[in-house]
């Protein structure tokens, strides 16, 4: 059993001040994801499909660690995607795909898909009553951050 969440939202904001979030720093990725503490490429790969970074994500008090696999790569002018892949304390395998697409100089399209699949019986109940609500906040964070930054920049 795997779950999959998705939620799309028009962002008034460049292509490349959005994907810029994604696909650029730490310090970038951490606006959006404040959780993530760590990023240390591991293995890179010309095409960036294969790439692998060490990621640590702070949860409470506990540091969780694992690795992130870029599995789908596409960076053009008018449309940008990438998927990665990993697996959470051997419990989940949870995908995360980024997709941005132009609409015109200030405004366009994001959609993020998230899929969640548990490794263990015992964790499919948990997956079965989970709701939408972290993808919801997310995208909005997401829209937040890039509007911001890019009426800043104005």
């Amino acid at each position: 059993m795997m779950k999959e969440w998705t939620k799309e939202i028009e962002i008034n904001a460049p292509i490349e001040k959005i994907w810029d979030l994604f696909d650029g720093s730490l310090e970038k990725m951490q606006k959006i994801m404040p959780q993530v503490v760590g990023n240390t490429p591991v293995k890179v790969t010309e095409e960036r499909v294969g790439t692998i970074y060490r990621q640590q994500y702070k949860e409470g008090k506990r540091i969780e660690e694992y690795d992130v696999e870029t599995l789908d790569y596409l960076n053009t002018p008018e449309h940008k995607k990438m998927k990665v892949g990993f697996t959470l304390a051997n419990i989940f395998e949870i995908t995360a795909a980024y997709e941005v697409s132009k609409i015109n100089e200030h405004k366009t399209r994001f959609k993020y898909t998230t899929t969640n699949k548990p490794l263990k019986a015992i964790f499919k109940l948990f997956l079965w009553l989970a709701g939408d609500k972290t993808v919801v906040k997310f995208v909005e964070r997401v829209k937040e951050l890039a509007e911001e930054e890019s009426a800043l920049v104005k």
